[in-house]
């Protein structure tokens, strides 16, 4: 008793998926919670979308006779098969799909159970697709000169209605009939560039490059060819789908023709071999060594050799054979102990005679080619490979040996050199040399130890802030054991040399050993962050996970690293800002700025992959995601410059807020009312969230408007009122009021109307919400569009309704005419409105008599500019003074009959007329001295009999002094 049985779970691969025609498709099934042997059995149907209803037998793992007949040949053939993972999973294989292949797709596992419990199928819809994948380069034969350049174009597009990505890649054939090809350079479907690994210095020195050229257009450079690129080169395109479980799935991919590649090595072809006769000699034998340089058409080509010894320069012999030694070795040509001699133009001669423990080492000899024979710099240089010469005492023998624990590292990674020293019979003294493989030279001295222990570092490794406290430690009576703690770069590798010095019964004795180790740089190793997320759009307050994945040559669990989180809202309001920047070590420290994720952001990581989880999303939180990595070499502390950096693509994440549900009253309606009369227009909200707010905007569009509404006024959701620029005057603001009347009815109240106020008007009501961190705007909703006409009286008064245009000079004076014709009836008065049509479209009253004898300027600005000068009862024209350059426009009056009812009661509207249109043009002021004389007779004249009048004057004086010296 209390033990249950396992319910069985048949699981299929998630649909909808798409394929593409002609392609090769796996559908994978498995079944969980089973009894009964461990070897299930699958059967595969078909429900077509022509017969949704009825199933079509494929394919069955237990019964042959299982398929209907139009996949009975398909079956036999192998066209469709089973394959068989493991007892309970499945792969349903179609290797050619076809458009009939289509429709949803049932996996049935026959019961084995004691009872049925659970689920015995499932399934998954398959559509089939055409495959719009296209790829194509044009065919060439190329034969390159080793060194130059190699550009290649690939055309590649698609159609496909359904979001895909596409990766398109170069790829390489060594030679004729071979089909492995090896990867050149590829940008994946997550737009990341990857080269192959023996492409990949190439490809961080700019050697081999993608470019992307519009839309469809690959370019691949390839740049310095070897002749290791020879062969053959093509472009592959893939289309890749994202499926429902959010992997990606090659759907099609596409090659083009090849292009046929051959690299000549012209003037590249140097060798240099290096032999000896003898390399074990003892101290007074002869050593001869012989450089033989290897090369085409040697005769007419121009050689100089060097010879080295433990890296250092001993002797040279130019292209005319001219022999050029190094101060040290002067001497002992001189003594005859020493020759260096070109015998041919491929073979050069190095004779040393009773050699001696000095001529201990390593030889190397180095050949440059001259363009001329008195050039200064090489063409091309080779080194020969070391040739090692050991050289003993008759009778006594020291010989060194070198060895490491560590012969290739990482940068970062801790050296361990050891060497052992045999054949000693006192204490001997230890230095270690570095001698780097790029450039020729003396070595850099690393450590010393003298005989009696001491130590002494060289120059370059004293700083232990670089490399660490570098340790040289004597093992035993003859092993010294160097440990360098962190490696720099690539440059500490190299040759590292042990030399031992005994000195013993007045002599001094020196043995050499070394070995070569290679440090790679983190640089050049390849790290590269993909940022993902399994989600681009999420609910207000539901969670979303980023992962940052990071790949490397080296593990990142042996380095340093650290990752900064950044991101960009939306829209962008600049670059990118860090969010919080995870240390290898240390407290989380979140940036002040993006305070919205502190609390709300989980970070995690596992292996190579860093996470950041966001909980209850808000809005803040939309925006584009990024994360860069950096590492750092191990065992330096603290934390300087990187090592390595690299950035991750980016990713958008928008956040859906919650969905608004707000319904305005839609119907339109009129209201019609008599001049002067209060009116109000109604907002009706039919349905809205209890907990938001509302803030409600009123419109007007007059009837001679081009379309633009006029906003009248806004009221927030916080009940803060703001006027729209044509209602800010305070008679405005007196008449147009707004009005809440329930919790779903608002009022816009019109007080003392008149014509100005005809038109269109309507509410637009936004929704608003505080969630945490702010309010937010749900939605919005626009209301119907009340009418508001006036009543028209039945009487209509006779007034001059004729247009006219005038036009009137700026500070002058003018005068629009308003005429009444006729008599108006006994016991009445009359009121009288003008009114100006702004651009807006709407009829802004300037001034008002009313029939009591008051008069009303509604803006306040035109109170001492306007004047109804009445010489007659039925005269109410307005004169407008000092004229102003914004007053040209068009103008009307409204006049109006009222009769009181009886004593003490309303008056009554009996009549109305409007006025034609009258349309005034402004005309700047005179400004020039020449208008203003003009203008003045008197001032004209004077003007022009001014020279007569000067000439008279000088006349008079002339005289005057004849006069004076007559006397």
């Amino acid at each position: 008793t209390g033990l249950t049985t396992g319910q069985r779970v048949v699981t299929v691969q998630q649909g909808p998926l798409y394929r593409v025609r002609g392609s090769h498709v796996t559908l994978w099934c498995k079944v969980s919670g089973y009894q009964g042997p461990a070897e299930q059995n699958f059967q595969w149907s078909i429900y077509l979308p022509s017969a949704p209803e009825r199933e079509v037998q494929i394919v069955s793992t237990i019964d042959p006779s299982f398929p209907y007949a139009i996949y009975t040949q398909r079956v036999r053939s192998r066209g469709i098969f089973v394959e068989r993972v493991q007892g309970d999973a499945v792969l349903l294989h179609i290797t050619e799909l076809q458009d009939r292949d289509a429709g949803e797709y049932e996996c049935h596992t026959p019961n084995t159970d004691e009872r049925y419990f659970g689920s015995y199928s499932a399934k998954t819809n398959l559509s089939v697709i055409a495959d719009t994948l296209s790829a194509s380069m044009a065919p060439q034969a190329l034969t390159l000169t080793e060194g130059d350049v190699v550009e290649l174009t690939c055309e590649v597009s698609k159609s496909t209605t359904q979001h895909t990505h596409l990766s398109v890649g170069w790829y390489h054939l060594r030679a004729a009939g071979e089909h492995h090809a090896e990867e050149v350079l590829i940008l994946s479907k997550d737009f990341i560039l990857k080269p192959r690994p023996s492409y990949e210095q190439r490809f961080l020195a700019g050697d081999v490059r993608l470019h992307k050229l519009g839309n469809t257009t690959y370019k691949l450079f390839l740049g310095g060819v070897k002749p290791s690129d020879q062969g053959q080169l093509y472009c592959e395109a893939a289309e890749w789908i994202e499926d429902p479980d959010k992997s990606w799935k090659d759907i099609s991919r596409k090659q083009t023709e090849r292009t046929s590649l051959a690299v000549v090595s012209q003037g590249r072809d140097l060798s240099v071999d290096i032999a000896a006769a003898e390399t074990s000699l003892s101290e007074g034998d002869t050593l001869q060594l012989s450089c033989t340089v290897e090369t085409q058409k040697s005769s007419s080509r121009h050689f100089q050799v060097i010879w080295l010894l433990n890296g250092m320069e001993m002797a040279r012999v130019d292209p005319h054979g001219v022999l050029i030694l190094e101060k040290e070795y002067e001497e002992r040509v001189k003594l005859e102990q020493l020759r260096a001699f070109k015998s041919s133009n491929t073979i050069y001669v190095l004779i040393i005679y009773e050699v001696g423990l000095k001529d201990n080492g390593t030889y190397h000899c180095s050949v440059s080619e001259m363009k001329t024979p008195g050039d200064m710099h090489g063409i091309q240089t080779s080194l020969s490979s070391g040739i090692q010469v050991n050289v003993k005492l008759t009778g006594y023998h020291m010989c060194v040996s070198v060895s490491t624990s560590t012969p290739q590292v990482t940068a970062g990674d801790p050296l361990i050199l050891h060497c052992e020293v045999q054949g000693a019979t006192s204490p001997v003294s230890v230095q270690w040399w570095h001698l780097p493989l790029q450039r020729l030279g003396p070595g850099v001295l690393v450590a010393t130890m003298e005989q009696d222990g001491s130590l002494r570092l060289g120059s370059t490794y004293q700083d232990g802030r670089a490399r660490g406290s570098l340790r040289l430690e004597k093992a035993s009576s003859g092993t010294f054991t160097l440990v360098i703690p962190s490696t720099l770069d690539e440059d500490d590798g190299g040759l590292y040399r042990c030399k031992a010095t005994e000195v013993s019964r007045g002599q001094s004795s020196v043995a050499e050993g070394e070995t070569t180790v290679t440090v790679n740089s983190m640089a050049g190793l390849g790290l590269h962050a993909v940022l993902r997320s399994r989600v681009a759009t999420v609910r207000y307050g539901q969670s979303f996970e980023l992962v940052c994945q990071v790949n490397a040559s080296y593990s990142l669990e042996e380095v340093p690293a650290s990752v900064r989180w950044l991101f960009q809202p939306s829209p962008p309001t600049g670059p990118y800002h860090e969010v919080v920047p995870v240390f290898p070590s240390g407290p989380v420290a979140w940036v002040t700025a993006q305070s919205h994720f502190k609390g709300k952001a989980q970070l995690t990581q596992s292996d190579t992959s860093f996470r950041l989880h966001i909980q209850s999303a808000v809005a803040a939180h939309e925006g584009t995601y990024q994360c860069e990595v950096e590492v750092w070499r191990r065992n330096i502390q603290p934390l300087e410059q990187p090592a390595a950096t690299t950035r991750s693509n980016a990713v958008g994440i928008k956040v859906m807020l919650p969905e608004s549900k707000l319904q305005v009253a839609t119907k339109d309606s009129s209201v019609e009312i008599a001049s002067g009369a209060d009116t109000a227009i109604e907002c009706r909200i039919v349905f809205a969230q209890n907990n938001s707010q509302l803030a409600v905007t009123w419109y007007l569009l007059p009837p001679l408007a081009d379309g633009n509404p006029l906003q009248i006024m806004r009221v927030n959701y916080i009940g803060i009122l703001e006027y729209g620029s044509e209602f800010r005057s305070p008679a405005q603001k007196s008449r147009f009021l707004s009005q809440r009347v329930s919790s779903n009815v608002f009022w816009l109240k019109i007080l003392s109307a008149n014509l100005g106020d005809r038109g269109k008007y309507y509410c637009v009501v936004e929704e608003w919400l505080w969630l945490v961190d702010g309010w937010y705007k749900l939605g919005e909703g626009t209301s119907g569009r009340t009418t508001l006409e006036f009543k028209l009286p039945e009487r209509e008064l006779q007034i001059e309704k004729t247009n006219q245009s005038i036009s009137a000079r700026e500070g002058e004076e003018v005068t629009l005419h308003c005429l009444l014709q006729g008599a108006h009836l006994p016991d009445t008065h009359l009121s009288a409105t003008w009114f100006q049509v702004k651009k807006s479209g709407r009829d802004s009253a300037l001034l008002t008599l009313h029939h009591d004898g008051t008069i009303k300027y509604p803006q306040e600005s035109l109170v001492g500019r306007l004047y109804l000068r009445r010489p007659t009862a039925g005269d109410f024209s307005l004169t407008l003074s000092s004229v102003e350059r914004g007053d040209a426009g068009v103008y009307y009056c409204q006049v109006q009959e009222w009769q009181q009812q009886g004593e003490r009661k309303d008056w009554a509207l009996q009549a109305s007329a409007c006025s034609g249109y009258t349309h005034l043009t402004t005309i700047p002021p005179e400004s020039t001295v020449m208008s203003r004389i003009c203008s003045s007779p008197s001032l004209l004249n004077f003007i022009l009999y001014l020279p007569l009048v000067l000439i008279l004057f000088l006349a008079l004086a002339v005289f005057c002094w004849h006069c004076k010296y007559r006397k």
